[in-house]
């Protein structure tokens, strides 16, 4: 009897903390990003101009002429010509796969928690590295998400525009220990659906591999419910707060573990105190796979870093642009201290980052045709360098053993 009060108390407890983490973490996509048009843009390895006058909104304020922009209630107007790679440079951003907090998952194993708002965020940045490197596996790296131009203003406005009353109902569950009752969000307008031919079609049948391997169940190969198995073994439990050197071996633990066929061709290289071994990443390479079939695997490097003492020392920021201007990056799991973003390029002496620090309600990932919207995000945001925390892991990609020794050239010159 006493084991079931404190079973009570602790699921009260879980859910007031979800209540509290909405609020706390619902809004963050009300900032505006501004870009300069006089200086280059790196994503991942790719390079983009802006060359009209003036600075740039956040990423779904760009349209091809004029936009009318919502932020909150207020409206502004845009009459802006866009030229140069505006565009390609949305749908690049808006096409990677964006991982953030979830709420109302299958409970995890050994916990009373449905959510991981408030500790969960460097699972997140990792799940974001991991699957940039999938989607350069299966997809390439000029794939775009055909539909990524349909998501708009409209879609962020209708995340901010619940969250008051999202909250209040949360707060009342937590306090009647009910289940939250649902609040239906604005429908969704439908892209009208266009004739796909082969390659689309096949295209498409990756993305949504991809993001089903990150959904917030048990079965999941890369769902934080595996992550949190694998990094129990590190002394770690849910409703821990996890460092990016962890979570690059709790990812190598997972993909060495992933029992998907379409996994067996891609293997995780964890480096050895800030040294790659050359002879053991292409041992990997050539590994046997589970068939027993020799081939080479492709191989995915994460390089746990320390960038200076107690702060980022900014000898450092050529060195990281560097890194992030390679063709074979994958992203950096970083962040600001005891928050973690997931950087994915920069400009000038801004970091670009995709940030996980926004709670959205479980995708059930299983089902056919589930949504998309909510793995993609609308709008990047920047960060100066200098608030960069020194701890973070780096993460490259090597489709062949060719592949590495070329990106080990690179990474000697930056």
């Amino acid at each position: 009897m006493e084991a079931t009060g404190t079973d009570e108390v602790e699921k009260i407890k879980s859910k007031f903390m979800s209540a509290w983490h909405n609020m706390k973490y619902s809004w963050v996509l009300k900032t505006k990003t501004y870009f300069s048009r006089n200086s280059p843009v790196f994503l991942l390895g790719k390079c983009y101009h802006f060359k009209t006058e003036g600075e740039y909104r956040a990423l779904h304020s760009f349209h091809s002429s004029s936009a009318e922009v919502r932020y909150g209630s207020n409206f502004d107007k845009i009459n802006t010509e866009i030229s140069g790679n505006v565009e390609e440079f949305r749908k690049d951003f808006i096409s990677r796969i964006w991982l953030t907090y979830r709420e109302e998952f299958p409970q995890i194993q050994g916990s009373a928690l449905t959510t991981d708002c408030g500790w969960g965020c460097t699972l997140r940045t990792g799940q974001m590295l991991l699957a940039q490197g999938l989607m350069l596996h299966f997809l390439g790296r000029a794939w775009v998400w055909p539909e990524a131009l349909d998501m708009d203003s409209s879609d962020s406005e209708s995340w901010t525009s619940s969250t008051v009353r999202k909250l209040t109902a949360s707060f009342e569950a937590s306090l009647t220990a009910e289940r939250e009752p649902k609040i239906l969000a604005r429908p969704r307008r439908s892209p009208a659906r266009r004739e796909w031919d082969v390659t689309e079609l096949r295209n498409e049948v990756y993305h949504r591999k991809i993001i089903s391997w990150f959904g917030d169940s048990p079965l999941a190969a890369f769902g934080l419910h595996q992550l949190i198995e694998y990094g129990k073994k590190s002394g770690k439990v849910a409703g821990d707060w996890y460092g990016p050197a962890v979570v690059a071996h709790i990812l190598r633990k997972a993909v060495e573990e992933a029992r998907d066929p379409e996994l067996q061709g891609v293997t995780v290289y964890v480096a050895q105190d800030c040294t790659v071994y050359s002879s053991d990443v292409i041992d990997r390479q050539c590994s046997f796979m589970d068939s027993g079939k020799a081939g080479t695997k492709a191989v995915i490097i994460l390089v746990p870093v320390r960038l200076g003492g107690e702060r980022t020392n900014t000898d450092y920021l050529e060195f990281v642009k560097g890194i992030l201007s390679l063709e074979y990056c994958v992203g950096i799991i970083g962040g600001k201290p005891k928050q973690s973003y997931y950087f994915a390029g920069f400009q000038d002496d801004s970091l670009i980052y995709m940030d996980p620090h926004y709670c959205q309600s479980f995708v059930d990932v299983s089902i056919k045709d589930f949504p998309l919207e909510s793995f993609h995000c609308p709008s990047p945001k920047k960060m100066s360098f200098k608030k960069m925390d020194p701890s973070c892991t780096i993460g490259f990609y090597c489709r062949t053993v060719q592949d590495f020794e070329k990106a080990s050239e690179e990474i000697t010159k930056v």
